[in-house]
């Protein structure tokens, strides 16, 4: 079910279950889980995307795996905050996820979050090859972060 609200989404989770965060890209989609606490976002891995049925499979075993009570899907608003055709896509990522899960799917806005994972790999002195390794599930944990914050103030 898709909850459009990061409260809404917090009614709907199982107590003590793991989330996670999904940096969806159109070559990548990168993933970060939390702990069963909800109090840290920690980087997974990186999945490259090839077609909608592998891609939701791999999402879906790590979500089997890690016992996770829900996903936080990245949404990638312009700066304007309106939605482009990437929001379009992650939406539709989002609906057709809906159909395979019974996990309660909400969005949190992701504007600068891989800006804010580039600036952290930075000042880590990460090599240029190994960032772009990581970038993408490094920027999941900035999205799925930001939700935990938020869900500690309601």
């Amino acid at each position: 079910m898709i909850l459009d609200t990061v409260e809404a989404f917090a009614c709907a989770l199982p107590p003590m279950t793991a989330l996670a965060g999904l940096d969806l890209g159109t070559k990548t989609i990168g993933v970060a889980v939390s702990d069963r606490m909800r109090q840290i976002s920690t980087p997974l891995e990186t999945i490259r995307r090839t077609k909608f049925t592998a891609d939701a499979a791999r999402v879906l075993t790590i979500a089997k795996e890690r016992d996770l009570g829900g996903l936080i899907l990245g949404l990638p608003r312009n700066m304007d905050g309106s939605e482009g055709p990437r929001a379009q896509s992650t939406r539709a990522f989002a609906r057709n996820l809906e159909k395979l899960t019974d996990l309660p799917i909400t969005f949190w806005d992701e504007r600068l979050s891989t800006v804010a994972a580039e600036r952290a790999l930075l000042e880590a002195d990460t090599s240029r090859k190994r960032r772009a390794e990581v970038i993408d599930h490094v920027a999941a944990g900035y999205i799925l972060q930001g939700v935990l914050d938020r869900m500690r103030h309601l």
